[in-house]
């Protein structure tokens, strides 16, 4: 209690120092997507002690409208000045928050409460779980008169010369550092108009946090550019689409990284290994959530880096679960890194299944199948067989299928949020399958 009234206390004392005048409670649907609910600064310690009510019927994926009273508690850990909204006449402040019910208990649809009992069963079993997700996203330029997007650049991978959304950048890296992000890397990625900021490896809440922050800060600060940040996984034929590869790892509780064996060939403890297995036992099922999309399955083909192949390796990129090559002396960079969610995901829900996944490995000391170094993507269908390789699920409706015979997932997500997710899900595969394309048209209008 001591502990919780000084974190209070520390985040007043900020405000007022900050010249705040309002603060944004950020919170994320069953989705991923942010909403806010904007107070007062007099209203922030009443807030902190006692939370925010608000109308929970209206979000996405929480409760009915017989039942809508919900409120929020705002993390004191997640308190930031937003740059963009830093003014003479005072600033606006953001923190991040947990969804509560009206008896004081967690709503167990919220997704970051999701993740945190996961982190628990972690923490039950000895393990803090890092990760660091990597999200791509496209720039494109705001065009009212073209129908499909045009990219902001023709520059190529960590290109220079071309790219003309150096600057861009930098102000996006800016904006995260002012909002406590620790940014490690930025440059041009391969697609036309395809970029990545990279940010510091932490404890998955935090980065969770921080990945819906830096999706809500870039789109903010592309607009101030005239631009469009898209996270769309998918956005132009024959081009490379946008991942959000995940670097994970386990410690112990005395900051020590489970993850290496120097008597491995790999550098790879057992648990490693076995956390690895996990992952690939069930990717399959955990798809629906890690590519949530049906523009995600259009990403998720052969040729253009993104993963298809349920399979891992130590410098194969073609690979699923890839293990970044040992460095002597960084043994706590002892990493894997999960090649197939992108950004349209949920990170609290994506990072929660991923862990449910490995620590099921874990538990049942799982071995993962032979590591595959060669270029899978040049595999015949004899030689995927031969290595015992199976695919990730082709489209949205084939996710949902797996999905919904998962009592992982069910078990991770909980009744409530599992069953609003399907149902949304399934919602959004016949809206799609059902859609007459311009393709279509286009293929079979005049010949038919």
């Amino acid at each position: 209690m001591e502990s919780m009234n000084r974190e209070r206390e520390t985040v007043l004392e900020k405000a007022k120092k900050d010249n705040v005048k309002f603060v944004d409670l950020q919170f994320t649907d069953l989705f991923g997507s942010i909403k806010s609910v904007t107070i007062p600064v007099e209203y922030l310690g009443e807030s902190l002690e006692k939370g925010t009510w608000f109308d929970g019927s209206s979000i996405e994926g929480f409760t009915r409208i017989c039942e809508s009273d919900m409120y929020l508690m705002p993390d004191p850990s997640t308190y930031a000045v937003i740059p963009w909204r830093v003014l003479e006449n005072g600033s606006t402040a953001r923190m991040m928050c947990d969804v509560y019910m009206p008896d004081g208990k967690p709503f167990e649809g919220d997704p970051r409460y999701i993740l945190k009992k996961v982190l628990k069963e972690a923490e039950d079993m000895g393990f803090v779980y890092n990760t660091g997700p990597e999200l791509e996203f496209f720039l494109f330029k705001k065009d009212g008169g073209s129908s499909k997007p045009i990219p902001n650049d023709t520059a190529g991978y960590f290109d220079l010369s071309a790219d003309t959304a150096y600057g861009v950048r930098r102000d996006m890296m800016m904006a995260l550092e002012r909002l406590g992000i620790s940014v490690e890397v930025s440059h041009h990625e391969v697609a036309d108009g395809q970029h990545e900021i990279g940010f510091k490896y932490g404890s998955a809440l935090k980065t969770a946090d921080n990945a819906l922050t830096l999706k809500y800060t870039f789109k903010m600060i592309a607009g101030m550019h005239n631009l469009q940040a898209s996270f769309m996984p998918k956005p132009i034929f024959g081009i490379n689409g946008s991942g959000m590869h995940v670097h994970q790892s386990l410690f112990d509780k005395k900051g020590n990284t489970a993850f290496f064996d120097a008597n491995d060939a790999y550098k790879l403890s057992p648990v490693a290994k076995s956390f690895i297995a996990g992952q690939l036992e069930h990717v399959r099922e955990i798809s629906g959530i890690l590519a949530p999309t049906v523009n995600s399955y259009k990403r998720l083909v052969p040729g253009y880096e993104a993963p298809v192949y349920i399979c891992w390796a130590q410098k194969n990129r073609s690979a699923l679960i890839r293990v970044p090559r040992y460095s002597p002396g960084r043994e706590k960079a002892t990493r894997c890194e999960l090649r197939c969610p992108d950004p349209s995901c949920n990170p609290y829900l994506a990072f929660a299944v991923m862990l449910k996944a490995g620590l099921d490995g874990v538990k049942r000391k799982l071995k993962p199948s032979e590591p595959v170094d060669e270029d899978v993507y040049e595999f015949t269908e004899a030689d995927l067989q031969k290595h015992g390789i199976k695919t990730l699920p082709g489209s949205l409706g084939e996710a949902i299928e797996e999905m919904s015979k998962s009592k992982l997932v069910k078990e991770t997500l909980g009744p409530h949020a599992y069953e609003q997710f399907m149902r949304n899900k399934r919602a959004e595969w016949d809206e799609y399958r059902l859609a007459v394309t311009d393709w279509e048209l286009k293929r079979y209008l005049d010949v038919l």
